[in-house]
């Protein structure tokens, strides 16, 4: 079934710049990327997400709600550890599957 994932990583030291120039704050975006699962993960479980480049980006999932509107499962995870490294970022924001929304 499809589900939509919704990832949330932790700031960097030092900060990418969005399009103005301003440095991005990780707290107030998402990273949103439809998947296909066999079974709704449950909360606390750990969610290898994939990547284009190959990288496998540990979650551990937060929760998973019914998503009227869209149909669908959105399943809210959190990048397991507690910074990521700039390849693996860089190579999150390149990846076209993946797309950063804002919570506002």
């Amino acid at each position: 079934m499809d589900v939509e994932v919704s990832l949330r990583i932790p700031n960097m030291k030092v900060r990418s710049l969005d399009e103005n120039g301003y440095p991005i704050d990780h707290s107030t975006v998402r990273f949103r990327k439809t998947a296909v699962v066999a079974s709704i993960p449950k909360p606390g479980e750990v969610c290898p997400l994939t990547i284009a480049s190959g990288h496998l980006l540990p979650s551990t999932v937060v929760r998973a709600d019914w998503h009227d509107a869209r149909g669908l499962f959105v399943v809210a995870c959190q990048y397991a550890n507690r910074s990521i490294s700039p390849g693996e970022y860089q190579a999150l924001v390149t990846d076209p599957d993946w797309q950063m929304t804002p919570l506002i």
